[in-house]
């Protein structure tokens, strides 16, 4: 019984965590900086557009690193 409380706790947060992300895709235009930072790349060609955002990636995994880090003290 131990095995499936520790499996389903791990796919709430699973869930929680693609949420998340599926919150920030959508919201991610509407919050300033966010996608527009110096280091992110935006490549455009015709009717061709590449974007990958490196520090916006970077700044993200900070600020959840953190975020993790508060929350394992307690």
């Amino acid at each position: 019984m131990n095995e499936l409380s520790g499996l389903g706790k791990i796919l709430v947060f699973t869930g929680l965590i693609i949420a998340g992300f599926g919150t920030l895709l959508w919201f991610g235009g509407k919050i300033p900086g966010i996608g527009r930072l110096p280091g992110d790349i935006v490549i455009k060609k015709g009717n061709f557009t590449f974007y990958f955002p490196i520090m916006t990636s970077v700044l993200l995994s900070l600020l959840l690193s953190i975020l993790l880090a508060l929350l394992r003290r307690r």
